[in-house]
């Protein structure tokens, strides 16, 4: 497997065990095994499981950030725009299976490295960001009802995805995503 396919290999099934286990919950042992290399191969691409985890952050900062910039450009309205990133969430979720990376990540903040959390923050700032966006949108266009601070809601709807996700997964049912999204979902008019 030529290296970067095998980087590549170790950072989707460090994230498919990161966003189910959590940081905790996984080791290098595990991804030597899934991705079938030994375990001091993965150090010759992570020589820590910080340098892997940031590694991570930034991947799915990246990654959002483009699937964000990609609903902006398709969809006109706030509420469409809000609809969709729902829709990721999720899909995220996986049929409560699964986290989101940061909402799997900072239910471990304790045994993260600094680094780590640092990438959260971003993340956080760079989708509240957005948010905020999708907000003001919907408010000036009338697809999301009763805004009164674009910067608030945004906040707010994070809180409320990350903690529909913590919900399901706690459960495996994705019907409590969908119960604590319910009253969002229903400002969203057009």
């Amino acid at each position: 497997m030529p290296t970067s396919d095998t980087k590549t290999a170790l950072l989707n099934s460090a994230e498919t065990a990161a966003r189910t286990l959590g940081f905790d919950g996984f080791s290098y042992a595990d991804l030597a095994e899934d991705v079938g290399i030994r375990k001091a191969s993965i150090h010759h691409h992570f020589p820590s499981k910080a340098k892997l985890s940031v590694a991570l952050m930034q991947r799915y900062h990246e990654n959002v950030q483009s699937i964000c910039a990609e609903i902006s450009e398709k969809y006109a309205t706030g509420g469409e725009q809000l609809a969709q990133l729902i829709g990721l969430y999720r899909t995220g979720s996986n049929g409560g299976k699964q986290l989101c990376l940061c909402a799997s990540f900072s239910a471990s903040r304790d045994s993260l490295p600094a680094d780590v959390i640092e990438q959260i923050s971003q993340f956080r700032a760079m989708i509240v960001g957005w948010m905020t966006k999708a907000f003001e949108t919907g408010r000036d266009d009338g697809s999301i009802a009763n805004v009164v601070d674009p910067a608030l809601e945004a906040a707010a709807a994070l809180s409320l995805l990350e903690g529909a996700q913590l919900a399901a997964r706690a459960e495996e049912n994705p019907a409590f995503f969908e119960n604590a999204i319910m009253l969002l979902t229903l400002r969203i008019t057009s």
